[in-house]
């Protein structure tokens, strides 16, 4: 019985060890929210935090394509009437490793088809992760004094893999993400 007992306190203690750094991982999360406006459009900034585990940067450095997808929705708050929804966006992110050139492609779908191209991986981990004056709406589609909000996330897209790569890449899945919903609203 007391045997038995070790094993199991073993067990759960190789467990707990094997998990602690994945169960502390930072957690991705936007920050930096800023919305704006030029004279003719609604802006919006935004950071991910915590969007690259260690397991991710070995995959993208190792030549695997990696895209965050960022979603954005605009509504006009009616009170006790379903919001309107005004914009319903979605804008991706695409970071790949040309080894042999050693620099880093970012594609962004919001600046067009031409890539970023950038020697260091800090520089494309901001390119990834920042969404800078990024075009929400004309000022034209809002009216003065309404209430406004914007609710943003981002996740990490799904790799799609051929099915035997499944069996060998099952380490893809840990570094998965999505952030939680986070909303700002303001009066225009």
């Amino acid at each position: 019985m007391k045997s038995s007992r070790k094993k199991i306190a073993l067990l759960l203690l190789l467990a707990w060890l094997a998990f602690q750094g994945y169960a502390w991982a930072e957690d991705a999360r936007l920050t930096n929210i800023i919305v704006t406006n030029t004279r003719d459009d609604l802006l919006l900034y935004m950071q991910v935090k915590g969007a690259f585990r260690e397991s991710m940067i070995t995959a993208v450095q190792s030549g695997v394509p990696t895209t965050f997808s960022f979603y954005i929705e605009l509504y006009r708050v009616r009170g006790f009437w379903f919001d309107e929804e005004i914009a319903s966006l979605k804008y991706t992110h695409t970071i790949k490793y040309n080894s042999l050139k050693k620099e880093y492609l970012v594609y962004r779908s919001w600046e067009g088809k031409k890539p970023h191209v950038v020697k260091s991986f800090d520089e494309a981990r901001k390119l990834m992760t920042d969404l800078d004056s990024l075009k929400i709406v004309s000022l034209s589609k809002l009216e003065k004094g309404l209430q406004y909000q914007i609710r943003a996330k981002a996740e990490l897209s799904r790799l799609t893999l051929p099915f035997y790569l499944h069996y060998v890449l099952f380490f893809v899945s840990l570094w998965d993400f999505e952030t939680d919903w986070y909303t700002i609203d303001f009066i225009y």
